[in-house]
């Protein structure tokens, strides 16, 4: 098992690791809407999503993995209602690669975001 780090991102608000690779699987926390220097951003679903989407992206690949090898996401919002413009957004990030998802509505989310993202992913040198 390795605990993953990541200079690129701004550090855990909690004691856990970023991300776990382990027998060739990469496993993240959750994603909030931050940028590097801490900041959260903007009340915004759209701008809060491509957030998470870039932290998301920078922490797999300081994994060594990619977006194209997620195979799982989950996504939790605060508003269900956001559901429409959340799924345009990772239509635009994934592409082609259509990874399993699940989307569950919560009452609130840590530094008050409108969403969060976690993900299970393949390592680049798993066979």
């Amino acid at each position: 098992m390795k605990f993953i780090e990541s200079d690129n991102l701004p550090q855990a608000i909690g004691p856990y690791s970023p991300a776990v690779k382990v027998n060739g699987m990469i496993y993240t926390s959750a994603q909030v809407p931050v940028t590097l220097d801490g900041t959260m951003i903007e009340r915004d679903i759209k701008v809060q999503t491509r957030q998470v989407l870039t932290n998301l992206r920078t922490l797999l690949e300081d994994a060594d993995s990619g977006m194209e090898k997620v195979v799982k996401i989950s996504v939790y919002l605060e508003n269900i209602d956001d559901f429409g413009v959340v799924n345009v957004l990772f239509a635009e990030a994934f592409g082609e690669h259509k990874p399993a998802r699940s989307t569950i509505s919560v009452k609130g989310l840590p530094k008050n975001s409108l969403i969060m993202v976690d993900a299970i992913a393949l390592a680049n040198d798993y066979h």
